[in-house]
């Protein structure tokens, strides 16, 4: 069989992913896409994003987090229009999260992360009142939140999401986190730093989900701690 080279493969799908934007921007734009299927893209965009960050930590470290809804929640207060600030502030959380959670493994590691997620959307609840000032409106939610993301914002995030990830697992990275996977025990002895890869992945995967809530916010226009229940990560997750 004829093995195309790696830099040609990276051509042809750049190639690929230009000519489907290409496409999709032309249909939309002569209206054959309708603003309700536009809504449904951009919505299946953002649950792509949720997906493969998850994937991040759930496939390819084989752990079980059960609090990516909280991670897509962080991303919330006033950072809405800054795709970066919601990468950084869920990560940092992922990371605050991460460390303690992922000395568990299995069961226990979806409870805690689990009880994290509902702790997330319970301070987002409640925190104004410990402030004395309206920072997140509590339970009635954000509002009036400027509606930018469009359909190119949307499957341009997606691509770097899938690239980012790609990249990631193909280098020695990568790799590492996959050993973890397969056998901890073995990867711990022949010297991967599996503390440090187990919360490499976690940061990671909560970093794109913050990335996606920043999305989610920016299409609803308004937001409320209550989407954010145990059950958003189970759809996440299925």
């Amino acid at each position: 069989p004829i093995r195309i080279p790696m830099p040609l493969r990276y051509l042809i799908n750049a190639l690929l992913i230009a000519g489907l934007w290409g496409l999709m921007t032309f249909l939309i734009a002569q209206g054959v896409i309708t603003n309700y299927w536009t809504g449904i893209l951009i919505t299946t965009g953002i649950n792509i994003i949720l997906a493969v960050s998850l994937n991040v930590a759930t496939g390819y470290l084989g752990q079980l987090p059960l609090g990516h809804a909280g991670f897509m929640a962080a991303a919330l207060p006033y950072i809405l229009l800054a795709l970066l600030l919601s990468a950084v502030v869920a990560g940092a959380f992922g990371l605050i999260i991460g460390i303690p959670a992922l000395r568990l493994r299995g069961d226990y590691l979806a409870i805690i992360t689990l009880g994290f997620g509902e702790i997330i959307r319970v301070i987002l609840t409640n925190i104004d009142s410990v402030l004395g000032f309206e920072f997140t409106y509590g339970a009635a939610g954000l509002k009036r939140i400027p509606k930018f993301s469009s359909f190119n914002l949307v499957f341009f995030c997606v691509v770097f999401s899938c690239m980012l990830i790609h990249m990631v697992m193909k280098s020695r990275h990568g790799r590492a986190i996959l050993s973890i996977r397969e056998n901890e025990i073995a990867s711990e002895s022949v010297g991967v730093p599996t503390t440090y890869y187990k919360t490499f992945a976690f940061v990671l995967s909560a970093m794109l989900a913050g990335v996606a809530g920043c999305l989610y916010a920016g299409y609803l226009g308004s937001l409320y701690p209550a989407n954010f229940k145990f059950m958003k990560s189970i759809e996440i997750l299925v």
